[in-house]
């Protein structure tokens, strides 16, 4: 396949990754438990509607969700696993006209979030060049999560989705050890390091490893983190004014909804500011 043509391809998965909530029957509004925290005014079983969830499955306080109370549904991201499960599983059945389907529906999507969630992360990584050694294998992992999410409820039921993670993540992590082999200098390791709070303003952070670190209320003021593999990292409420995330690996429009930037934060271009900054 030709690099124009691979490009059109990723950019053809990528847009259904894309959450569209007007083609979801309210998933995330129904589905998903949360409870009442610094997130969320009140706590919510899995399987019950918000009281917030119109007839029509918008959010009746969408305007001032975090004025509500309600700041952690202005930070999720379901990676297009919204309408996938609405529009393709289901086929345009919604739970509410058609009930025998609500179970099925609500335990399929929070599974299909999790595909969805690799499909961005595998369509990141067929985009870098540096990564090229391990495309091939990154080619068959995205086919086979294509054929998967496109397939029945029972199928997606039947899949063992903590093991598929486990596989794609050892190529996303060769990926990444690909690109960050190419940023000169010293690169460090906070691979899950508890950096909460930390003072991290200016921080040279171009190449390092961040997976799965803890920057809840970090000041990354100003830092650069080119070339950062941020998989996983928790960015709530973390200062990102004025820092360089552009070329950041495998960051997430659900991690910047998390964080503090302005308008002097760089972003990747795939990324979009949020709202609230």
């Amino acid at each position: 396949m030709s690099q124009n043509r691979q490009s059109l391809s990723i950019e053809a998965v990528r847009s259904g990754l894309r959450a569209d909530c007007a083609q979801c029957f309210g998933l995330c509004c129904v589905a998903l438990p949360f409870a009442a925290s610094a997130d969320f005014a009140v706590d919510k079983d899995a399987g019950r509607p918000c009281a917030n969830l119109r007839e029509d499955f918008r959010c009746g306080i969408h305007a001032r969700l975090r004025e509500e109370g309600f700041s952690g549904c202005t930070v999720f991201d379901c990676f297009g696993a919204g309408q996938k499960v609405s529009r393709t599983t289901f086929d345009g059945r919604d739970w509410r006209q058609d009930p025998a389907t609500a179970r099925r529906m609500f335990q399929v999507f929070p599974l299909m979030r999790q595909l969805h969630e690799l499909l961005w992360y595998v369509t990141e990584a067929l985009a870098l060049p540096a990564a090229r050694p391990v495309h091939g294998e990154l080619r068959r992992a995205l086919d086979r999560l294509e054929r998967l999410t496109g397939g029945s409820a029972e199928t997606i039921l039947a899949t063992d989705v903590a093991e598929i993670r486990h596989e794609v993540n050892t190529l996303l992590l060769r990926a990444s050890e690909l690109v960050r082999a190419g940023v000169p200098g010293r690169r460090k390791n906070h691979r899950g390091a508890d950096l909460i709070g930390a003072s991290l303003k200016g921080a040279d952070l171009r190449g390092a490893s961040l997976r799965g670190a803890y920057l809840i209320a970090a000041d990354l003021t100003g830092a650069d983190l080119r070339s950062a593999d941020v998989i996983g990292a928790d960015f709530r409420d973390a200062r990102l004014g004025g820092a360089d995330l552009t070329g950041s690996l495998f960051l997430t429009q659900a991690q910047l909804n998390a964080a503090k930037g302005d308008a002097a934060t760089r972003l990747p271009e795939a990324l979009t500011r949020p709202a609230h900054w």
